[in-house]
């Protein structure tokens, strides 16, 4: 198999170490590993493949050069706007897990689950949606298909790492007394939810909550599906949870939601609560699947349904989707 040279940009950041965790893990053929991260970080080491890879500095010339071919920036929306199109540029597909370029009409957003055609569309930019977005739609679209979704509801209940290492660390100092230099949450965060994910808008919702709803018509392909969303953050160290009810066009049959389900690509069911069996992020930690249970009719509306939905948002949140595109985008060329 051809092996590609592969960067990874922010990649002492904790999804960085966890794409290159995961690019060791699925066997992805990297020629060269080239971690880049911020002057700050530069000179730091990456483990991969039993070596400690030394960190360099991103720049546009380092990008310009050592004939990349994959880059997987996960360094922020600043940082990607102003170095995603520099790698583009010289032929090097981006795979980018910022906001930067997600709503951009000609940038594909890309679940593999769901959407996978649109990896081919790119113009050297591909865009890894945002993690409570990507577990909500690998579960739904499925359903989608077979009863044609009319409206979501959904409320988040997200890790604190979804706020990156400053966030974990807000919740492990508060929890063991010690001081806090740095917060990366307006309140304290242990014992607590904070109904506040990003920066809130003059219509009341947060921009997490616009990204679900906007993301989710862009990656199912249907405008025409109403999507309202609330995101809290809560104490727990790995894994988004989501409440999510859901408004059927067609009507349904339970048996065959959980069939549905169970067959679809990257969905673990877990559903018997009689003998307490549900997801919990404690169970989808460090695993690639989405795991969904709790279903049941919503008797107020037609074709109502309810679903609790989990997965954790380091990997199929972020790390394992970019690397899951990469391993598409590889097997299409080789088509």
């Amino acid at each position: 198999m051809r092996e590609y040279n592969v960067v990874v940009a922010g990649a002492t950041g904790m999804v960085g170490r966890k794409m290159i965790q995961v690019l060791e893990e699925r066997d992805f053929p990297v020629k060269q590993l080239i971690p880049l991260a911020s002057s700050r970080s530069a000179g730091q080491k990456v483990k991969f493949k039993g070596s400690n890879v030394r960190v360099e500095e991103l720049t546009h010339e380092v990008l310009s050069q050592n004939n990349i071919e994959l880059a997987l920036f996960s360094a922020g929306a600043s940082v990607s706007k102003e170095f995603a199109p520099t790698a583009a540029m010289h032929g090097t597909l981006v795979i980018d897990n910022s906001s930067a370029f997600r709503m951009e009409p000609d940038i594909p957003l890309v679940v593999p689950e769901v959407n996978p055609k649109k990896i081919f569309d790119h113009v050297g930019i591909i865009a890894n949606p945002n993690c409570s977005t990507i577990q909500m739609v690998v579960a739904l679209k499925p359903l989608h298909d077979r009863f044609k979704i009319k409206r979501i509801v959904v409320s988040t209940y997200q890790s604190v790492t979804g706020a990156g290492k400053k966030g974990y660390d807000q919740l492990m100092k508060e929890l063991n007394k010690e001081e806090i230099v740095a917060k990366k949450f307006p309140y304290q965060i242990s014992f607590n939810c904070l109904p506040h994910i990003d920066d809130f808008q003059d219509d009341g919702y947060s921009k997490e909550e616009v990204k679900m709803m906007k993301e989710t018509q862009k990656i199912m392909g249907d405008d025409s599906i109403k999507v309202t969303a609330t995101c809290v953050r809560v104490p727990v160290i790995g894994g988004h949870s989501e409440s999510v009810n859901v408004e059927f066009e067609k009507p349904y049959d339970l048996v065959e939601v959980r069939e549905i389900l169970r067959k679809a690509q990257g969905v673990v069911v877990q559903d018997d609560p009689k003998d307490k069996q549900y997801p919990m992020p404690i169970w989808a930690y460090d695993k690639d699947e989405v795991f969904v249970g709790r279903l049941r009719r919503d008797e107020s509306v037609k074709s109502g349904l309810n679903m609790w939905i989990v997965s954790d948002n380091i990997r199929k949140g972020a790390a394992t989707n970019a690397v899951q595109i990469a391993e598409a985008w590889i097997a299409g060329k080789q088509d």
